[in-house]
């Protein structure tokens, strides 16, 4: 009252004051029983609605989930002899996310696990290149002793992620690079598509190539889980409970291990491919390409020298020839147009006088044998090997009966095998001519095609299936996996076929072309043809002075060495096909390496004794010829002289 007089207003009667006082006591009142009704009903609404969420976050609090990878499905041969299977590993990685002093860490990684120069950098870079939440690879297979004594240290590494668990391993090495191909961590891309965490659990890894990749949902298998107890601070407690994982599927190809490996061997420095094929069932029994890499190198993360060896290599290790290169076949394709011949008429006794050369129009077309061979037969056009016969024969038949048959018998086919990629060649005709190159067919044309030559281009799994086709009668599908599947007849004459298997027997054992490819097997002989296909085009004038030989040639220009065969010459059991790259000679090349190879699957340990004769000329097996070239890009690289004047102008 004392302020209302200062200010001059009227004084307040007590009732009045009373009434203001119960007034705002009710308000207030009234105020905190709606504060405690809202929180009581939020307390209700969380305890009863949000009940489920917030046990669900407070036991992922409590327990930690983590995922097992899948043990990858074993790959085994026809007998079940492992060729790509798993083994227990201990293993280091790291999440770049996670890192606090990359280098402080790598240095100790370095004196901890001995890591080389090459490694460190493999890992910088994949570190540079990752994700950031993606593990990168430090170092697998390590001993229990750097195990343990990285484990101790890891609470001090953040980012560092010390575990146990199973890497891919190929027992043959670099001999099966190219059949099944090769695992790898998944790529960012990969889990940003998908999103699977399987993708983020260090040590997971997926086919990368081959039949490791096409094959991955059945090699798979299904990730398990387990439940640990923490504290807050991420501390293991206790193992709660444990999913274990279902390992994939274990797949079973119709190689055989054993002769794999032989033929990759028996390929010696060579670059080229060795391919057996089952001429009964169609099952491939070995499909080699050499050089390869090593599929246990990209598994395991591979290293810079050995990458440069690979990739600087003009033998071009990382392609599949038996699937992707593609060669004119030359004289190896001389069976099929035999047929071709015989089918569309041609009497097989009919003869002509090869005088050593052909005159098509302005062109002149030259045989195998410079002086000739005098009057030739079909059957001994085969088993010389004279492409006058062919030459004028093919013109006469004309281009269709030999395209014909040459798709007939698989060339310029693709067939339904697990794998990446495959390249079906050409099998010209004059529709593909005009469509290609917009140009009509000409006489010269069926000339070269009927020698394998001129646009005819086929790869040595067609050239396997090819013979598998004449030497059995039967449409063979060549396959990796499943049923046996013989094929249906071909529905070529029988007559026409065993006179071209009698031809390609007497190519081998008659004193034809492929004497060399003789068994040395009692009791067991091998049909075939060789091969010898030019890949430069050879001058007048070069021909009147001497055609060059091989030796005097570059690599890359020599003639591309052939043979196809199959054995036994009666009831043939196996196809076989070998091309070496710029070899020269089929005869002198490649018949031999088929000659080894038939000769394993009748009697591998002559076989393995010659082989093992050879490769002390060759510098050792592939693993040691491989460590070899390595080392070579491993070696520091000489300082650059400093440049003068001189070498800016010769440069």
């Amino acid at each position: 009252m004392k302020f209302d007089w200062i200010l001059g207003k009227r004084s307040v009667s007590e009732a009045q004051a009373q009434f203001s006082f119960t007034r705002r006591s009710f308000f207030l009142g009234g105020a905190q029983l709606g504060v405690g009704v809202l929180l009581a009903g939020r307390m209700t609404y969380l305890s009863v609605f949000e009940n489920e969420r917030y046990s669900l976050l407070a036991e992922s609090n409590r327990v930690n989930l983590s995922l097992i990878p899948p043990r990858r499905g074993w790959i085994v041969d026809r007998a079940g002899k492992p060729l790509a299977l798993n083994r227990t590993v201990f293993r280091v990685d790291i999440i770049p996310d996670r890192l606090v002093d990359q280098d402080k860490t790598l240095d100790t990684l370095t004196n901890l696990l001995g890591l080389s120069s090459d490694d460190r950098d493999r890992i910088e870079r994949d570190i540079e290149k990752s994700s950031g939440f993606q593990p990168v690879q430090v170092a697998e297979h390590l001993d229990w002793e750097k195990f343990a004594a990285l484990s101790i240290r890891a609470p001090d590494l953040p980012g560092v992620v010390p575990a146990q668990g199973f890497a891919r391993y190929y027992p043959e090495g670099a001999a099966v690079g190219h059949l099944l191909g090769y695992v790898g961590a998944a790529s960012a891309e990969a889990y940003k598509k998908t999103r699977d965490p399987l993708y983020l659990t260090p040590g997971y890894k997926i086919g990368k190539d081959g039949i490791e990749k096409i094959l991955e949902p059945r090699l798979r298998g299904s990730p398990g889980a387990r439940r640990s107890e923490v504290t807050a601070r991420g501390k293991l407690v206790r193992d709660l409970a444990t999913r274990p994982d279902i390992p994939g599927e274990t797949l079973h190809l119709t190689i055989d291990a054993g002769l794999q490996a032989y033929a990759a061997r028996r390929l010696g420095e060579n670059s080229g491919a060795v391919t057996v094929i089952d001429t009964l069932t169609g099952g491939i029994l070995a499909m080699a390409s050499m050089p390869a890499y090593d599929p246990n190198s990209f598994s395991d993360g591979i290293g810079r020298a050995e990458y440069a060896a690979l990739t600087s290599d003009d033998h071009l290790p990382l392609v599949n020839k038996a699937l992707q290169g593609l060669y004119p076949p030359g004289s190896t394709s001389k069976p099929s147009t035999s047929l071709a011949l015989l089918e569309a008429g041609i009497d097989p006794n009919t003869s002509i006088n090869c005088t050593g050369s052909y005159r098509v129009g302005n062109a002149i077309f030259h045989c195998s044998k410079r002086r000739g061979h005098g009057p030739i037969s079909l059957q001994r056009a085969i088993i010389q090997s004279c492409d006058i016969y062919f030459y004028h024969f093919g013109k006469m038949a004309g281009i269709m009966p030999l395209a014909t048959m040459f798709r007939k018998l698989g060339l310029g086919a693709e067939y339904p095998l697990p794998v990446p990629s495959q390249r079906y060649g050409t099998i010209p005709d004059p529709e593909w001519l005009l469509r290609r190159y917009k140009r009509q067919w000409s006489t010269f044309d069926t000339v070269n095609t009927s020698i394998g030559q001129g646009y005819v281009l086929v790869s040595p799994m067609q050239l396997a299936v090819m013979t598998a086709r004449i030497a059995s009668g039967n449409a063979v599908v060549p396959h990796l996996m499943g049923r046996n599947n013989p094929g249906a007849s071909l529905g070529i004459n029988p007559e026409h076929l065993a006179f071209v298997q009698k031809a390609m027997g007497n190519v081998v054992n008659g004193g034809g072309t492929g004497h060399v490819a003789q068994l040395p097997v009692p009791g067991v002989q091998m049909g075939g043809k060789t091969g010898t296909a030019q890949v430069r085009r050879i001058t007048m004038s070069e021909r009147a002075t001497g055609v060059l030989s091989n030796s005097a040639l570059p690599w890359k220009f020599r003639d591309h060495s052939l043979f196809v065969g199959f054995a036994p010459v009666i009831s043939p059991r196996y196809a076989v096909s070998v091309i070496i790259e710029h070899g020269g000679f089929g005869a002198a090349v490649a018949a031999p390496v088929a000659r080894d190879t038939m000769t394993y699957l009748f009697d591998p340990v002559k076989a393995m004794a010659t082989l093992v004769e050879q490769e002390k000329t060759w510098g050792g097996d592939i693993a040691t010829r491989m460590a070899k070239k390595e080392a070579g890009y491993a070696l520091p690289v000489a300082p650059l002289s400093t440049a003068t004047d001189n070498d800016e102008d010769t440069a």
